[in-house]
């Protein structure tokens, strides 16, 4: 039987929420292996001049302990 860690990881992008969420799979791969999966547990858009300017998540990121 495996252990499995979650951490939370917030990220942000200019492009969409899909891009963001990939920024913060991308970043925690940097240090973390074995990542099963990922959860958003909340979204959302920053506004200047009646335009979205960013796109924000918050991520709850789930990896086997080795």
């Amino acid at each position: 039987m495996g252990i499995v860690k979650v951490i939370e990881v917030i990220a942000q992008s200019k492009v969409s929420f899909d891009d963001a969420v990939q920024q913060a799979v991308a970043e925690a791969s940097k240090s973390i292996r074995n990542i099963d999966s990922v959860y958003v547990k909340d979204m959302k858009c920053h506004v200047n001049d009646g335009k979205i300017s960013t796109y924000g998540v918050i991520c709850k990121v789930s990896f086997r302990v080795e």
